[in-house]
């Protein structure tokens, strides 16, 4: 059996994971970010986790070789961080790759968190067999991937795919992650639907059944709760009109849609789907499907480590 080291840096915890050949994870553990101590300190947790990971390795095997998925803008030829934000302070710039060539004498790769995560959708999950799809993860902000004819599209350095960064109001409230007004970030990830929750709250006295986080509000909306619903009925138009306008430009088979707020289910994703098909002239709508994510909470680490089946010559 073969098996690959899967890395998965985020700004609150590193995921580490031996996975084999089919997707399995056969071992993996996970330590917190402590991003706030630098880049220096993430790249020798890195390098700790993967000693760990070979050291627990099954009997008589050996890596094949490590695949990195981190939060962040990574030019994945160079296997470097072109930029990352305030979650990971100081993280512009490492050469994660070549470091670890050089500790391992392995195959090494490196690409953005969420382009792992359509990797791991494309060989295991909801992308397998598709030549042309987006992922978009909703989590505390918004991430996003592009494979078209079967490869993860990048760019001239390995920015595509900054699906939360389109602008769904050229009037709205400005991102402070990029400077754009009326990111669909605002509106729809967990954070914007904090935000929104807040407004809401503010404009109803405060007396509401839910606290202003996406969780409780998502739930409490599932219930039918009324100020909920305001809150997510701005949060579905919002991420719909994104998700049109990314199906107008790329003409997908399908839409795969992970993270946290897509836990809300076929409820949310029969509205989200109504409102995208209301948004969408017919031949592009005809050719789209609406998709949850299969591979779930691990398809970062898994993605990560598939990479060395992907890109390598085995």
């Amino acid at each position: 059996m073969e098996y690959a080291i899967g890395v998965d840096i985020g700004g609150t915890k590193i995921h580490f994971a031996v996975v084999d050949r089919e997707g399995r994870i056969v071992d993996s553990h996970r330590v917190p970010s402590e991003a706030q101590l630098g880049a220096d300190h993430v790249m020798s947790l890195v390098l700790q986790g993967v000693d760990t990971m070979i050291q627990r390795m099954p009997s008589g095997s050996k890596a094949s070789g490590i695949g990195v998925g981190s939060a962040g803008q990574i030019n994945f030829v160079t296997g470097t961080v072109e930029y990352a934000g305030s979650q990971l302070p100081g993280w512009t710039g490492t050469p994660i790759t070549r470091i670890l060539k050089e500790r391992y004498l392995l195959p090494a790769y490196a690409d953005n968190d969420v382009n792992a995560i359509a990797v791991a959708e494309q060989m295991y999950g909801a992308g397998r067999g598709l030549d042309s799809f987006i992922v978009v993860a909703l989590g505390t902000g918004i991430g996003g991937a592009i494979v078209e004819a079967g490869r993860v599209v990048r760019g001239a350095k390995g920015c595509a795919g900054e699906l939360g960064h389109v602008s769904v109001d050229f009037n709205g409230p400005i991102c402070e992650n990029c400077g754009n007004n009326g990111c669909v970030e605002l509106y729809a990830s967990g954070s914007g639907i904090a935000r929104l929750g807040r407004e809401v709250l503010a404009g109803a006295g405060g007396i509401v059944p839910w606290q202003p986080d996406s969780r409780a509000i998502t739930q409490a909306w599932l219930q039918g709760e009324r100020y909920a619903s305001q809150v997510m009925d701005i949060a579905i138009r919002a991420l719909a009109a994104a998700i049109a306008g990314y199906i107008h430009m790329c003409n997908p088979q399908a839409v795969i849609l992970g993270g946290g707020v897509a836990e809300a289910g076929a409820p949310f994703l029969n509205a989200l789907d109504q409102e995208i098909k209301s948004r969408t002239s017919t031949a592009v709508r005809s050719a789209y499907r609406l998709l949850p994510a299969y591979v779930g909470n691990d398809a970062g680490v898994i993605g990560a480590a598939a990479q060395v089946w992907l890109y390598g010559n085995g």
